[in-house]
């Protein structure tokens, strides 16, 4: 079994002695003989399995998991020794970009520098993709580290070396930009070109671009902190489970025993995962707070009126779609406490507590999915899609080693995808056999890997590097089709499987849309406090995440103290005003596949048309083409309808 260790029967052989027996005898009498010895020695060695100690789960080291249940990173590079030639590279480009200092307003010389500069990308977004991913693998690797941190300093020194780009190109009058779009030379850029303009009021001088370039890592400093100490210098301890086996706690299994059935096993390893974090509170706060004083720091620097409004400005998204995503949300709140309500009958719990909110209601539905079988499902799913999008997902979940599978010591917690420029876009898992919410984490990263496949090849690299905005529409696309090939094969006939799937759909909008709604209110809430100017201590987050706490889920969840912990550790916090756009993407992939799922004509060409448009336009602007949308407040509501509607389902069918 992966991840375990055995130990031999305790003290076998002194039983056996004291018996008047020998190993050697046990084996000869067990094989021959009369019967009634034969069924002696056997009860005998099943007393002394059954008082044998269990085995203890084990995270493995990264060096003891299999090579085939880890990605294969040769098609970026064959070796470490491969990556130092190619930062060797890297690093002789230093300089290459200054000769073209004072001559951007010429449009010639202006597609020649941008030429030039997308070499140098390409090679170091190659470069940079392996060490990320290297010390994704493993966090406390040095050597993968030590890469990682060299590459940093280097994209620095670059960057600083290109910060007089942006102000010079902003420097170009009206009338001579006027002329230099309409230019032959520069009609692939134009995109670019466009892009850059509307910064213009938020690119500062030379100088201060090039302190801003330097102050880069110092800014990114409380993500690498909690990234560090949550993954590497945590030690959550070991839990026993409903058998008496011990199970080491880590951020993987913690997901796994908050869904057994036993509520004081769910409970006892909440407490402990918890406890680590209570004791490294003030660390973890003050890692959260110089984390939102970057963020207001960067939106000051760059005249913009909030750091919200920085982040939004991007993805040209107003912040009224922010707001009305949270309205709307906070309007349709009865069904979250409808099916909370249900979950406690269901489980029959004197109180609802969060260690009691991932464990599905459909106890008997629980089952082992091996990895190669979640691969099969997740590509069967995607089969509306079409051939070409099944044969190279097929390929990369499966021969060509997209996906690193497994859970190790070190290993950053989640999962994520990431790709560079036509390159194969890789996925980490820390995959669980018994948590079927893993098998739809599958399908949501294979999302984003098809849609960097797709992207890639489909457009110039200045514009085939999607927003995140439109990533989560594609991710979660996939996870609705995952659902409705289980709800219209296996669970049609099949009530209790029914119920299981509905409860998987039910806890997905849960998660997706509710919850990330909250978490984007609170870190509304906590920048908000620091643009004014309030002190963002401990005690601060807690009470501002308790408030919201009790306005989400406080009618009938019991909000016990150390959840007001759970605001310390969200990753996601320390990419500001991330989170709103996994509730956009999910109402916007609830709205697009059910035209896809009930045969829409040109509902498969305008997604497939929506997957190959990476960034050349406004993500706003793309989804409409596809057919939705976001400013107005009606995907959103359609997918709170689809969860008050699949909780009325399922409380039919458990009674």
């Amino acid at each position: 079994m992966r991840g375990e260790t055995r130990e031999e029967p305790r003290c076998a052989k002194n039983v056996l002695s004291a018996m008047g027996l020998s190993w050697g005898k046990v084996v000869r009498t067990a094989s021959g003989g009369e019967d009634g010895a034969r069924k002696r020695v056997r009860q005998c060695v099943l007393m002394i399995l059954d008082a044998a100690p269990q085995p203890v789960r084990k995270v493995p080291q990264r060096s003891e998991v299999a090579e085939g249940d880890t990605w294969d990173l040769g098609p970026l590079f064959a070796d470490a020794p491969s990556w130092e030639s190619a930062f060797e590279k890297c690093k002789g480009m230093k300089g290459r970009m200054l000769c073209w200092k004072g001559k951007l307003a010429n449009p010639v010389e202006l597609a020649q520098a941008f030429e030039e500069e997308r070499e140098i990308d390409l090679l170091m977004e190659r470069v940079g993709q392996y060490a990320s991913l290297r010390v994704s693998e493993d966090e406390g690797d040095g050597a993968a580290r030590d890469r990682s941190l060299r590459l940093d300093h280097l994209s620095t020194e670059l960057a600083e070396e290109t910060s007089w780009m942006l102000p010079e190109i902003m420097r170009i009058n009206e009338s001579d930009w006027a002329k230099l779009m309409q230019h032959p030379k520069l009609t692939e850029w134009t995109g670019k070109l466009e892009k850059i303009r509307r910064y213009r009021p938020h690119i500062l001088g030379e100088g201060e671009e090039r302190i801003l370039s330097l102050v880069g890592p110092v800014l990114g400093g409380p993500d690498e902190i909690f990234s560090q100490l949550t993954n590497v210098d945590f030690r959550f301890g070991k839990v026993s489970d409903e058998g008496g086996q011990e199970v080491e706690l880590s951020h993987g299994t913690f997901a796994s025993l908050l869904q057994r059935r036993s509520k004081e096993v769910r409970r006892a390893a909440w407490t402990q995962y918890y406890t680590e974090f209570e004791e490294h509170a003030c660390t973890l706060s003050a890692s959260l707070a110089a984390s939102v004083k970057g963020d207001v720091f960067r939106a000051k620097a760059r005249r913009h009126t909030s750091a919200r409004a920085q982040s939004l400005f991007p993805d040209r998204v107003p912040g009224a779609v922010y707001d009305k995503l949270i309205g709307t949300v906070r309007a349709n709140l009865q069904p979250l406490q409808k099916y909370h309500r249900l979950r406690k009958k269901v489980l029959a719990l004197s109180e609802l507590r969060a260690a009691d909110l991932q464990v599905p209601l459909v106890g008997a539905m629980q089952k082992k999915t091996k990895y190669e079988e979640a691969a099969r499902l997740v590509t069967e799913a995607c089969r509306p899609l079409g051939n070409e999008y099944v044969g190279v997902l097929e390929k990369g979940l499966g021969s060509s080693r997209w996906v690193d599978r497994y859970e190790n010591k070190g290993k950053r917690s989640g999962a994520f995808s990431s790709g560079s420029y036509r390159n194969p876009p890789y996925i980490l898992m820390n995959y669980r056999e018994d948590v079927l919410s893993d098998v739809y984490t599958l399908a949501h990263e294979a999302g984003h890997s098809m849609h960097s496949w797709l992207s890639h090849r489909a457009q110039p690299y200045q514009d085939s590097h999607y927003p995140i905005f439109l990533a989560e529409v594609a991710s979660t696309f996939n996870e609705e089709l995952l659902t409705h090939a289980f709800l219209e094969g296996a669970a049609k006939g099949d009530r209790q499987l029914r119920a299981y799937i509905l409860n998987r759909q039910i806890d997905d909008i849960r998660g997706t849309l509710y919850r990330q709604v909250m978490f984007a209110e609170f870190e509304q809430k906590i920048h908000e406090a620091e643009e004014k100017g309030l002190a963002l201590t401990l005690d601060f987050f807690r009470i501002a995440y308790r408030e919201l706490l009790e306005s989400y889920l406080g009618e009938v969840l019991e909000i016990e103290a150390p959840l007001e912990l759970e605001c310390l550790r969200i990753p996601h916090f320390y990419s500001a005003f991330y989170v709103y756009k996994y509730a956009i993407g999910l109402s916007a992939s609830i709205a697009l596949s059910h035209r896809v799922l009930q045969g829409e004509k040109g509902a498969v060409d305008r997604v497939m048309t929506f997957l190959r448009s990476g960034g050349s336009r406004p993500p706003l602007d793309t989804l409409r083409l596809a057919g939705v949308d976001m400013e107005s407040s009606e995907p959103v509501e359609s997918a709170l309808k689809l969860f008050s509607d699949r909780v009325d389902e399922l409380e039919m069918i458990l009674g």
